[in-house]
Formats: C-alpha cells, structure tokens, sequence
C-alpha cells in the first residue's frame, strides 16, 4: 500500500476534475488534457500523484497509456469517511 495521503492527492480541483473524467471513461492523457488549462505533461504529474496514491491505475495499449479509477485505491478513503456515520 502506498504512503502518499489521499486526501492530499485530492485537494487538488485538477485532480479532482481527472477523476470525475475518469469515472466516467477510461482516458489517455491526451484526452484528459482536452478538458483543462493545463500542459499535457502537467496532467502527466497530476496523474503520477494519483497513481502514488492508488487512485487511479494505468495500462499499457500499444504505444498508448489508458488511465482508470481505481476502486480499491478509494477504501482508504471510504473506510475514514465512514466512521462519521457508524
């Protein structure tokens, strides 16, 4: 499991806006660019920190990466929250 804080990772509106995209669809950078003010390889280093924090998830198609939600990455997340309504 990753060291890098989730929340952290999210307090970012970027990152948040990376992974409502990729909530809804499975993106490349290129894509995910489309949607932002930012440099490509910007939205490349907002992506590494949600990878770090096991967030989102890549994989390899062709010369393409594609980029996920990763579900598993958010239990940490829900596990915190939760406590706020047991």
């Amino acid at each position: 499991m990753s060291n890098v804080d989730p929340f952290t990772a999210i307090a970012d509106p970027h990152r948040r806006f990376l992974l409502e995209e990729l909530r809804r669809a499975p993106k490349t950078v290129s894509e995910l660019a489309e949607g932002l003010p930012i440099s490509r390889p910007a939205v490349s280093q907002h992506l590494k920190a949600l990878l770090d924090c096991n967030l989102v998830s890549v994989t390899a198609e062709g010369t393409r990466r594609i980029y996920a939600v990763n579900n598993r990455g958010f239990d940490r997340l829900n596990l915190w929250l939760d406590q706020f309504w047991a």
